[in-house]
């Protein structure tokens, strides 16, 4: 029996579970709010103006139903129909009884706590403003609430939208982004923080609360006067023009560059949030020397030592808002390779007579015949000989080189030999 008595009130628990709470007019019903399950109660009932012909209806099977208020929980309401509460009253709570199981709910009447948006205005506070800044808001917010049947009050928080404009850095394309931010902010409160303020001119816009868009009614909104930024930002780029030539080693061939063959000149961009970002200061130091600064925007610097780079940048503004950004180049140190045979056929293998090398600053290189004639002389070593005298084909044998060479890491080249040329096949 008592099994059964059991079963039967777990069934008449589920039933109203299920069972289902309707009312008239604007409203929302929630059960929880921000993915917090309410506590102590099981509804909250939210209108948009609680008229006399407001209504709460409970809609289930049931063989007795009695409604009452968390205040006077033994007095039961007396309505014209069991199921339907016709007696609705802003910040009340009332306990439905259906066939013995008690229902939870708490009403509030939003027209009752409207939020009031006046103003809202920049703390003048400029120093502060390069690394947070604080929106002074000037509101009229009650805090909304509930209470369990126990007499605890449960604050609900009001959420606010915070919209702005800023910049963003974009890694992919090295370029900035216009961007809004929108915050998600709770009133009431005089004072609303940003920890990164924006890095462009813009104005502050404040719209809510978060129940007056789910009640789709028309949320108030208040516009701050046109911010000016103050916040500083850099983001260097380094850019060295490509080099495809394939007989030299580390040579530069993309942006962002870090480890080249010398001499090399890359651009260093700074690319800083114009026009907020008004100074700028570059270093660069070579094993942590300082060799010299420059104030340009850009710099544009050729690396013609062996050694370990460090470029760095300050940027600042009238505000006294700084940033600071470096990157690491490391020129490598030198190295010259000399072969003993190239192929003048035309095939594309190993067509011209040429060093590999890395980090040559000084080349010079001559070609004599067997009766110690000049034939060819050149001074890049991204150059070489094509096997040709005075644009004929030389005749294939060996011919004598001289090559003097400094690399960047002051080694001094000397070099002398013999170089074959051989025509063989064309493929």
């Amino acid at each position: 029996m008592k099994k059964q008595f059991l079963i039967i009130i777990f069934f008449l628990n589920v039933l109203v579970a299920f069972a289902q709470f309707t009312a008239t007019g604007t409203h929302k019903i929630y059960t929880e709010i921000n993915g917090v399950k309410l506590s102590g109660i099981d509804y909250l009932f939210l209108f948009d103006g609680i008229t006399n012909q407001t209504e709460i209806k409970y809609q289930g099977s049931y063989s007795t139903i009695k409604w009452s208020k968390f205040d006077t929980p033994t007095v039961p309401l007396v309505l014209q129909f069991d199921n339907i509460n016709t007696n609705v009253e802003d910040a009340t709570g009332y306990i439905v009884e259906i066939d013995g199981v008690k229902k939870y709910i708490w009403v509030i009447d939003y027209k009752n706590h409207l939020p009031v948006l006046n103003s809202i205005v920049v703390e003048d506070k400029l120093k502060e403003q390069c690394n947070d800044l604080n929106l002074i808001v000037n509101q009229s917010v009650n805090i909304l609430s509930y209470k369990n049947p126990q007499g605890s009050i449960k604050n609900i928080p009001r959420t606010f939208e915070l919209k702005y404009n800023t910049k963003e850095w974009s890694l992919s394309t090295k370029t900035w982004t216009d961007k809004e931010v929108r915050l998600d902010v709770n009133l009431p409160a005089s004072q609303i923080s940003i920890l990164n303020p924006p890095l462009c001119d813009t104005k502050f816009t404040l719209t809510g609360d978060n129940f007056a868009k789910e009640l789709e009614v028309t949320a108030p909104e208040v516009e701050s006067p046109l911010y000016r930024a103050v916040k500083v930002a850099c983001n260097i780029i380094s850019t060295a023009s490509t080099r495809t030539e394939l007989n030299e080693d580390d040579r530069p061939d993309k942006a962002d560059i870090t480890t080249a063959s010398a001499p090399i000149e890359i651009v260093f961009s700074s690319n800083a949030n114009v026009p907020v970002t008004e100074f700028y200061q570059w270093q660069i130091l070579k094993d942590k020397s300082l060799l010299f600064t420059r104030n340009d925007q850009d710099l544009r610097y050729t690396f013609s030592e062996a050694g370990n780079y460090t470029v760095k940048l300050l940027v600042s503004n009238t505000n006294n808002c700084l940033d600071s950004g470096s990157v690491t180049i490391k020129v490598v140190e030198s190295k010259l390779q000399v072969p003993r045979v190239f192929t003048p056929n035309g095939d594309g293998t190993n067509d011209e007579f040429r060093v590999v090398y890395k980090s040559i600053v000084e080349f010079r290189c001559w070609v004599f015949n067997r009766w110690q004639q000049k034939v060819f002389y050149w001074t890049d070593p991204q150059k070489g000989w094509d096997g040709k005298i005075n644009g004929r084909p030389a005749s294939e044998g060996a011919y004598f080189y001289v090559i003097e060479a400094v690399g960047a890491d002051g080694e001094k080249y000397n070099l002398k030999g013999n170089i074959n040329l051989l025509r063989g096949k064309k493929n």
